[in-house]
């Protein structure tokens, strides 16, 4: 982008994790626009040690100001929740744990730049990934007419190499260094790798890398068992005890990863057309969908299941395009909440060296009767009636079957046009 091309922008919201990348935009953003920066922070659980002296690190960088949200319960109960009850799961496998992120820092970037009067906000996302859409469709859907600044498409930065020179030259104090290996996204519904040894995906992914989750090898010889309610699709305690939706995935973050549950090594199809090679460690998350997929096993009927099932196919795919803030989002979430009326219950867990086993789950709307279920029983369920229900179920076989069709429908025989002739 040459000067003269560059927005006029008085006041920016960085989005502001002190990371190298980061930290080398706030004077790159004052160098090239000459604007006030204002370094936001999303607390999303990612840790004291991510957080400790970031608003320090913001200013002597030289930002003009630092704000930090602590978005943790706001993250649990208003997205990761509604995308738990959705069964929300990329590509089969992907619990979508930077996707649900990025929407609600955009959100909350749009917020402060409304509260400080800026006129523009910037991100750190590459020009090759999803980030980029997240954050950008996020911002126009909430405030058009704010600028988007996206410095990794408009700089000469080519390489962390390039930035720990760039920050060596603005006196940016960076702790990044080239040996620095994986990329790394964490909150508290999971922490991901991309990156190093990663970049081929024929390589198993080493030990040392898992931060968060012990591997199933290591984990405890003994399984322990796991109690989870749920209230209209909601987690609401953890053996018995209420807690707050952030409370619940830290407890649960805990002892999945302490028995090694939640890893993912997962090839994905990103929005921008191009394959990459991510692990990602989920315990918590793990843990929440497979108990809340044995609970409406319980509850919801066979018909409800199927679309939901497909509904969320369509939803994992909203919320990994950056698309969370649509009609057809909240739409979905209509349509979810109201399945989720009756899922009010508690499912039993086993957790076992990598493994979620069921051991137990009960609710008030179960649709199971086991007196129904049994075989012995004749006053419930009279056998004769089956006759009837398969005769009618199978009765386009049967017309295949008298005409002599294939099942298959692939060896046809050709038919004889003569008959069809008019005379």
């Amino acid at each position: 982008m040459s000067p003269k091309s560059k927005p006029q922008v008085k006041k920016v919201v960085l989005a502001y994790s002190g990371g190298l990348d980061t930290s080398v935009i706030v004077p790159w953003l004052k160098e090239n626009y000459g604007c006030q920066v204002v370094c936001f922070c999303a607390d999303l659980g990612q840790g004291d040690e991510d957080l400790n002296g970031m608003e320090e690190k913001a200013l002597n960088s030289g930002a003009d100001e630092f704000v930090i949200h602590d978005m943790r319960e706001e993250f649990v109960g208003d997205y990761i929740f509604p995308a738990l009850k959705a069964g929300a799961i990329y590509e089969h496998k992907y619990l979508l744990g930077t996707s649900l992120a990025r929407p609600l820092i955009a959100k909350h970037l749009v917020d402060v730049a409304h509260q400080t009067g800026a006129d523009a906000i910037a991100h750190g996302a590459t020009g090759k990934g999803n980030d980029q859409v997240r954050f950008e469709l996020t911002v126009m859907a909430l405030d058009p007419r704010l600028q988007i600044i996206a410095p990794w498409r408009e700089w000469d930065i080519r390489s962390r190499e390039d930035a720990i020179a760039f920050a060596a030259k603005h006196n940016v104090p960076v702790t990044a260094t080239v040996k620095s290996i994986y990329s790394r996204d964490s909150n508290l519904w999971h922490l991901s790798h991309e990156g190093g040894l990663l970049e081929d995906p024929w390589n198993e992914p080493e030990e040392s890398m898992y931060q968060i989750s012990a591997s199933p090898e290591d984990a405890p010889d003994e399984a322990q068992y796991v109690e989870i309610a749920f209230e209209s699709g909601d987690p609401i305690a953890v053996n018995g005890e209420k807690l707050s939706p952030a409370q619940i995935l830290s407890t649960l973050n805990a002892l999945g990863g302490h028995h090694g549950i939640g890893r993912v090594d997962l090839v994905e199809n990103r929005l921008v057309g191009m394959k990459s090679h991510g692990v990602y460690e989920t315990p918590g998350g793990a843990i929440l969908h497979y108990a809340h997929r044995e609970l409406e096993s319980l509850i919801l009927d066979h018909e409800t299941i199927a679309f939901k099932q497909i509904a969320a196919v369509k939803y994992a795919e909203l919320t990994y395009n950056g698309l969370w803030f649509t009609p057809l989002r909240e739409a979905l979430d209509a349509f979810v909440n109201s399945t989720q009326v009756p899922v009010t219950g508690a499912v039993r867990l086993k957790l076992y060296k990598g493994n979620i086993i069921s051991a137990g789950r009960k609710s008030p709307f179960s649709l199971y009767r086991e007196d129904f279920a049994t075989f012995g029983e004749e006053d419930v369920y009279d056998q004769s009636h089956a006759e009837g229900f398969i005769r009618l179920y199978g009765l386009s076989l049967k017309v295949r079957g008298l005409n002599g069709l294939p099942v298959s429908g692939l060896d046809m025989p050709k038919p004889d046009y003569s008959k069809f002739k008019r005379d």
